[in-house]
């Protein structure tokens, strides 16, 4: 599927916010992998600051938003625990958040064109690793970042087990290896 991926916009912010609530409703009534949960994440809330901060990015197929991540430099509490295999601070690793794809595209390809971007991104400017996180339970996103290149490094606990969610796995991707 052709897609291009381009920074989310206020103009973005009611389609991304149903976006969010589309994949809430397939989550609620299937296997929930990532274990979201509507109302506490992801919300408008984090799509805004994502927009706000540049740092939400849209994949656009036709005039519809597919899907949709949050690309920025901010770790996650627990994330400094972690023996990374990069060891710079984090003006050089960009953090992949609320990596999203909507119920009706999934299976075309689409995450991993987000990935691909992110990483094509971040060497274009300079950065020198990716890092994210993922419940341990999520394994199709788990499949698909293994199937990446991205290395797994360690699990912990993120503080979420009052929401069910104990241990998330931590994943790096050196960007000195990604092909132009």
């Amino acid at each position: 599927m052709e897609i291009r991926i381009e920074h989310g916009t206020d103009e973005d912010l009611d389609v991304i916010e149903q976006l969010y609530n589309d994949l809430l409703d397939v989550l609620e009534t299937g296997m929930n992998y990532p274990g979201w949960k509507r109302g506490i994440y992801p919300t408008r809330k984090d799509a805004l600051t994502g927009i706000v901060e540049n740092s939400l990015f849209v994949a656009r197929s036709g005039d519809s938003i597919v899907g949709a991540f949050i690309l920025n430099h901010k770790p996650e509490n627990g994330y400094d625990n972690a023996k990374w295999l990069y060891g710079g601070d984090y003006s050089l690793i960009l953090v992949v958040h609320t990596l999203v794809v909507h119920p009706a595209f999934m299976n075309r390809g689409i995450g991993l064109q987000l990935l691909r971007f992110a990483e094509k991104w971040g060497k274009q400017n300079g950065m020198k690793a990716i890092r994210l996180d993922v419940y341990e339970n999520n394994v199709p996103a788990i499949a698909l970042y293994e199937r990446c290149g991205y290395q797994y490094i360690q699990s912990i606990d993120l503080g979420f087990g009052h929401y069910g969610l104990d241990l998330f796995k931590l994943y790096e991707k050196l960007l000195s290896d990604v092909a132009d």
